[in-house]
């Protein structure tokens, strides 16, 4: 198994591509937490993982409390032994709008609150990690500066965001042994709302793959497993792109 006695923690695991995440790692011996602020969510996600024979633990955290993240993250470490692997999917706030409808307080809350978080969890689990000198702190969406369309909002801008600190992260965390990656995904259409709405947002992502085909969840799970197993210890401080050629990030 590629993390058999790993410690996975999930900010968001009872989403659609946080659980996905989760039950592969599971699936590949790891122990996973799965964190988020619905009880009922997390412990479907964590039934499925366990009803397939995997280790998973829930906890209804905050994770925009930094306090209530470091509590959860200590109480982690000290009862597995170690935190291997941290990964946000946390989705922000996307506002579809030109940039011109946008209202400023609405457009910097969005992208402060996507920073946010994903700093408050990073700094956690930097923290075990620095002190076991590896570790491996996964992102997801991705950066692609080649293709900007209209309408889009504050979404590829927070994208943008979130990749910049993860490249902080990655210049001050790997002389400590730990690997900062990026899944730069453009899109995963089955965690799309099941909704007529969103069609031409799906058929959107198929055509800008030059296969025309998009990601799923399921191979969100499967790259995430394998980059953050001592078999993908090579990929470090970059983004792995999973989009079937749609983004040049």
């Amino acid at each position: 198994m590629l993390l058999e006695n790993k410690t996975a923690v999930i900010y968001g695991g009872g989403g659609t591509v946080g659980g996905a995440m989760a039950g592969a790692f599971a699936a590949e011996g790891a122990r996973v937490f799965l964190v988020g602020r619905t009880p009922a969510t997390l412990e479907a996600a964590a039934d499925r993982i366990r009803a397939a024979g995997g280790q998973a633990e829930t906890a209804v955290v905050d994770a925009m409390d930094a306090s209530a993240v470091n509590d959860h993250i200590d109480a982690v470490a000290e009862k597995a032994g170690s935190v291997d692997i941290s990964v946000n999917v946390i989705s922000q706030q996307g506002i579809f709008q030109p940039l011109a409808d946008i209202s400023t307080p609405d457009f910097v809350a969005a992208i402060g609150n996507a920073l946010a978080t994903q700093l408050i969890t990073t700094k956690a689990a930097a923290r075990h990690m620095v002190d076991q000198e590896s570790g491996v702190l996964l992102f997801f969406g991705g950066s692609d500066p080649a293709h900007s369309i209209p309408g889009l909002g504050n979404v590829q801008v927070g994208m943008d965001a979130i990749e910049s600190l993860r490249r902080q992260w990655a210049a001050e965390l790997a002389p400590h042994g730990v690997r900062t990656v990026t899944l730069l995904s453009g899109g995963i259409i089955d965690s799309f709302p099941d909704i007529p709405e969103m069609e031409a947002a799906r058929q959107g992502i198929v055509n800008a793959s030059p296969f025309k085909r998009a990601a799923t969840t399921a191979d969100v799970g499967r790259v995430a497993a394998f980059v953050a197993s001592e078999q993908g210890r090579s990929i470090a401080s970059t983004q792995v792109n999973i989009s079937f050629g749609a983004c040049y990030g």
